[in-house]
């Protein structure tokens, strides 16, 4: 067979432990959009700006992280 074993190096998380940051950067874009939906102005723009950008720099961040990375197959990902 030609089944993969995972690497020894690899620690596996509790499925509990993954989801407090996807929920916490849902929660913050849901405000990002309603303050900038219901807020026009003041600081409700400036939450709104802020609010959004913080998924997407998280997003970012872990895009870069990943792609430089060497992937588990030999090569970069």
């Amino acid at each position: 067979m030609n089944a993969v074993s995972p690497s020894p190096n690899v620690t596996s998380r509790a499925p509990v432990a993954v989801w407090p940051w996807p929920i916490a950067l849902g929660l913050l874009t849901i405000f990002g959009l309603l303050s900038a939906l219901l807020g026009q102005h003041g600081i409700w723009l400036a939450l709104s700006w802020a609010a959004l950008s913080i998924p997407l720099i998280v997003t970012v961040v872990c895009l870069i992280r990943a792609w430089s990375r060497p992937s588990s197959k030999g090569g970069l990902s």
